[in-house]
This record gives C-alpha cells, sequence and structure tokens, in this order.
C-alpha cells in the first residue's frame, strides 16, 4: 500500500541505531512504522516521501513503539535498506499490483 511520511524521528531507544520513527499516512489512516532508514537516510529528510508499505502483518513492539506497518525497502550495495516507492506521486492507500 502507499503511504506519505508525514513525521520522521530518531528511535536511540531501539537496539538497532539504524531505525526510525515514522508515522505514515495511508490515506484512510495514520499509522506508526519502525523503520530501518538510519544508513541512507536522516529521519526529516523522508518527511514528505511517498513509500510502500506492507499491511495487515499484526503489530509489533519495538522498545514500547508499536509498529503497525512494515516500510519495504531493498538492500543497497552494502547490504543497507534503501526504501521502495513509486517515482512520482500517486493517490495514498494505492495496492501493489
Amino acid at each position: 500500500m502507499v503511504g506519505e511520511v508525514v513525521a520522521a524521528e530518531p528511535f536511540p531507544e531501539a537496539r538497532k541505531p539504524e531505525l526510525a520513527k515514522l508515522e505514515v499516512d495511508l490515506g484512510t489512516e495514520v499509522v506508526q512504522s519502525a523503520a530501518r532508514t538510519g544508513y541512507n537516510y536522516e529521519p526529516q529528510d523522508l518527511v514528505g516521501r511517498q513509500v510502500l508499505c506492507a499491511t495487515d502483518l499484526g503489530t509489533v513492539t519495538i522498545a514500547g513503539y508499536e509498529s503497525a506497518v512494515l516500510t519495504v525497502g531493498v538492500p543497497d550495495g552494502d547490504g543497507n535498506p534503501v526504501l521502495v516507492g513509486p517515482d512520482e506521486g500517486v493517490p495514498l492507500g494505492g495496492e501493489l499490483y
């Protein structure tokens, strides 16, 4: 599902320092996501970016933070996540097909 990052901040409480706390607007609701972004992105640079999210996987609690969607990424040449999203703006909530 396509979402837009509406807020992002570092997640120093997490065991993995590359995690960030994201709030993602899916068009019908805003959800939280703990995403591995730290090697390729600064949290503030993600605000306004459209990303693909896997939904309906259940909620995971990481260091007291409830992550409700999986923000999708693929590894770069060093194995660090690069977020996946559309090349141009699309309606929020759009499903992958």
